[in-house]
């Protein structure tokens, strides 16, 4: 401290530099090196890994909670363990052999009586290609008239995919295969088998008419399906597997052609040069 002229100055001392904390994401920039998200990563001393492991917290009572309100999640935990098992220890079919199919060991009567009697087969061919009509008219009713295009372009997505699969893995025909000239495709012409258009079909006009909320026409679309892909099993027109993911594919692709009606915003008319409306409509 200096006196000037009879001041008093006090010099001025440099205040400590404090570093500025940086955080992005909730990691410290400046301790990035002792941080990893958010989660210190200072050694096993701060936890597993530095992280704090969830199950070391969980009780008796989480574990019975678990049991009585997520049991379908626990249904299919038992059944991966037992297929594991069935897997593991099954004899594979010789590539000399038909693939074993258990659709076709539960429709033992259905095929046998259809083999003695080709009238009721050519019948019930002539029936399912009759209900194939009825999906597609109301698939096509729903953009054409309705101005709804969800299920068309569903239907369009999923016999695609099925024409790319069926042509990549052509499965045999079951030796049992019991065909007729009135089944669709109509005069025993070929056809993939891989995966069933007739059950995905009709599952996406079923769909579509839940969300219009006509109840009991989907409730009989939904049990003519069943009916008919019985029927399909039976005749050895398809393999289960194929009815199976005939399903799927029908919910699959519903959702897909929901997610790209609504990126094109179909609440807004989208409208031709001339004006015209030529797919969509509001």
């Amino acid at each position: 401290m200096k006196t000037i002229a009879g001041a008093t100055i006090s010099p001025t001392l440099p205040t400590p530099y404090k570093r500025k904390q940086i955080s992005v994401n909730g990691v410290d920039m400046v301790n990035k090196d002792k941080q990893t998200n958010g989660i210190a990563t200072g050694g096993a001393a701060n936890g597993f890994f530095g992280a704090d492991p969830s199950f070391l917290k969980w009780t008796s009572r989480d574990v019975v909670h678990v049991a009585t309100h997520h049991w379908i999640p626990c249904l299919f935990g038992f059944g991966l363990l037992f297929f594991m098992a069935v897997e593991y220890t099954l004899s594979m079919v010789p590539s000399s052999s038909q693939p074993f199919d258990l659709g076709f060991v539960a429709t033992r009567r259905l095929h046998r009586l259809l083999s003695s009697w080709p009238e009721l087969n050519t019948s019930l061919a002539g029936l399912n290609t009759v209900f194939v009509g009825m999906q597609t008219v109301y698939i096509l009713w729903t953009w054409l008239v309705e101005g709804r295009p969800r299920a068309t372009i569903s239907a369009l997505f999923m016999f695609t995919c099925r024409g790319i699969l069926g042509y990549s893995t052509q499965l045999p025909l079951p030796e049992e295969f019991l065909g007729s000239g009135a089944d669709f495709p109509v005069g025993n012409v070929s056809f993939f088998l891989f995966f069933s258009g007739h059950v995905a079909g009709s599952l996406i006009a079923s769909l579509d008419m839940r969300r219009m909320q006509r109840w009991e026409l989907a409730r009989t679309f939904d049990l003519l399906n069943v009916l008919q892909a019985i029927r399909l099993i039976g005749t050895r027109g398809h393999y289960t597997i194929d009815i199976a993911v005939g399903v799927g594919a029908g919910v699959l692709f519903d959702s897909l052609a929901g997610k790209y009606v609504q990126r094109k915003s179909i609440a807004n008319s989208v409208t031709a040069m001339d004006g015209s409306k030529l797919f969509f409509s509001s």
